[in-house]
Parts: C-alpha cells; sequence; structure tokens
C-alpha cells in the first residue's frame, strides 16, 4: 500500500487498514459522535466504524472511544491510545503488545481487531 501500512481484515472487498508497530500494531477508526449508542457500526472505507453517545467536545469523544474499544476488545485502557486524529473523525489507534511480545502475537491483535466487525 502506497500508505505504509497493510490491510489483512477481508470483509468482501473492503480491507480493515493495519500498520504494525514496535509497540503494537495501529488501525484506523472512524467515530460518528453523539450517536444514540455505542456501536462498531462496520467499516467506512478502510476505517472501523464506530458510534459514539458522547459529543465531540473536551476530548469526551476520544476518551470513550479508548474505553468503548477497550471493553470491545477485552483489553485495559492502557493498552489503547489515539497515536493520530485527536481533533478529527478518523484516528489511527495503537494496540499495544501486553507483557511480553512472542512470534505471532501481532498476528493474534490483528484478529482481536477484525473480530469487531460485524457481518464479517
Amino acid at each position: 500500500m502506497a500508505n505504509g501500512g497493510f490491510d489483512l481484515a477481508n470483509s468482501g472487498h473492503v480491507m480493515l487498514y493495519f500498520k504494525e508497530s514496535p509497540e503494537g500494531i495501529i488501525f484506523k477508526v472512524h467515530v460518528q459522535p453523539r450517536s444514540s449508542k455505542n456501536m462498531v457500526a462496520g467499516l467506512l472505507g478502510d476505517a472501523l466504524k464506530i458510534k459514539l453517545t458522547a459529543p465531540p467536545v473536551d476530548g469526551a469523544a476520544n476518551g470513550m472511544c479508548i474505553k468503548y474499544l477497550a471493553k470491545c476488545l477485552s483489553v485495559s485502557v492502557s493498552r489503547l491510545e489515539i497515536v493520530s486524529g485527536h481533533t478529527g473523525k478518523t484516528k489511527y489507534m495503537l494496540l499495544k503488545y501486553g507483557g511480553n511480545r512472542l512470534p505471532g502475537k501481532s498476528e493474534d491483535l490483528k484478529s482481536k481487531v477484525e473480530s469487531l466487525i460485524p457481518n464479517k
């Protein structure tokens, strides 16, 4: 890919953006604030679309995005970080490795994120 990442999550012909990092994997999300409920709504291009009830004010949506994704992925909040896109709807999220990094660990993290895509 020209953007330096690679996509693995096959959902029809649409691919979810992933990029490996020394700390974990980076994936792309598109946040829709002020929704009626928190939910993963599928893919929007190469991003995971997430609807959140929080407004995009004073970092409320960013905080809720991290908490909601941590809950969905069954990881601690400290393992998720917004690395880019703090003030926009499109964000790049870092899902950090937990503990010792083992071979195949990045594949495990990618599978975890891919599992959030509805009707995959």
